[in-house]
C-alpha cells in the first residue's frame, strides 16, 4: 500500500480523461455522418487511452478495472492495492460525467446519454457480454504483449491505444464497445440509465481475467531456455 495516493491520482486522473474526452467524442457524433462518427468515436477513445497510459505507466497505467483484475489474478497487484485502483477508477469516470453534464449543451447531452453505451436491438444479452468479453480479450492480452513482458517491444500505450479504437471500430455499432466498466459505469451513474451494464461488466472482467491468465501460463518468461532449445548447430 506504499504510496498509493500516487497511484489513486494516475487512475483517477487516467480515466477522467478517458470518460471525459470519449464521452466528448459520442456527444458530439449526431453532429456527424453515421460512419464519420464511429471512426470519430474510436480515434478519441483510442488516442487518450494511449496518450494517458504512457503518461501514467511509470506509476500505474491501468485506467481499466478489467485491466486491474488481469493483474490481481496474475498477483501482480496486491488486493488492497487493486481496490484502491477500482476506486480511482470509477470515481474519475463519475466525475468526469460530471463535467460533461455541466460542460455540454443539456439536449445534446440528454440525447447521447452523457456518451454512455447502449446495446443494439440486434443483440442478445449474452451476445452482447460475448463480444465485450472478446474485445477486451485483445485489450488485455496486448497490454501484457505490450506493457507486462519483460521482453515487451518499448511503445509506451500506443498498442493498447490502437487496440480500444480496432475493439470500438469492430463491436462499437452493436455493443459500443466498452472494454472497461467504468467506462461505462460514470455516465450511467450521472443519468441514471444502466441499460445493458451486465454486459459492460461481465463481459470485460471474464475477457481480462482469460487473456491474463492465458498469456501469463503461456508466454510470459519464467527462466533461461535450456541450451537445447537453441538454434540446431551443426556438429563440428
Amino acid at each position: 500500500m506504499r504510496d498509493s495516493w500516487r497511484h489513486f491520482a494516475a487512475e483517477f486522473i487516467g480515466t477522467f480523461a478517458l470518460v471525459f474526452i470519449g464521452g466528448g467524442a459520442i456527444i458530439t457524433s449526431p453532429m456527424l455522418a453515421v460512419q464519420a462518427a464511429v471512426v470519430n468515436i474510436a480515434f478519441a477513445h483510442g488516442l487518450i487511452l494511449a496518450l494517458m497510459v504512457t503518461a501514467t505507466m511509470r506509476v500505474s497505467g491501468h485506467l481499466n478495472p478489467a485491466v486491474t483484475m488481469g493483474f490481481l489474478v496474475t498477483r501482480r497487484i496486491e488486493p488492497m492495492m487493486a481496490v484502491v485502483y477500482w476506486i480511482a477508477q470509477f470515481t474519475g469516470a463519475i466525475v468526469a460525467a460530471y463535467a460533461l453534464k455541466g460542460l455540454f449543451p443539456p439536449n445534446i447531452v440528454a440525447m447521447t446519454r452523457l456518451g454512455g453505451q447502449s446495446l443494439s436491438a440486434d443483440v442478445t444479452l449474452i451476445q452482447a457480454i460475448s463480444l465485450e468479453a472478446i474485445a477486451t480479450f485483445f485489450l488485455v492480452f496486448v497490454v501484457f504483449g505490450t506493457a507486462v513482458d519483460p521482453r515487451a517491444p518499448k511503445v509506451g500505450g500506443f498498442a493498447i491505444g490502437l487496440t480500444v479504437t480496432a475493439g470500438i471500430l469492430g463491436i462499437g455499432p452493436l455493443t459500443g464497445g466498452s472494454m472497461n466498466p467504468a467506462r461505462s459505469f460514470g455516465p450511467a451513474v450521472v443519468t441514471h440509465i444502466f441499460e445493458g451494464q451486465a454486459a459492460y461488466w461481465l463481459g470485460p472482467m471474464i475477457g481480462a481475467i482469460a487473456a491474463a491468465l492465458l498469456y501469463e501460463k503461456l508466454f510470459m518468461p519464467r527462466a533461461t531456455e535450456p541450451a537445447d532449445h537453441g538454434a540446431v548447430r551443426p556438429v563440428a
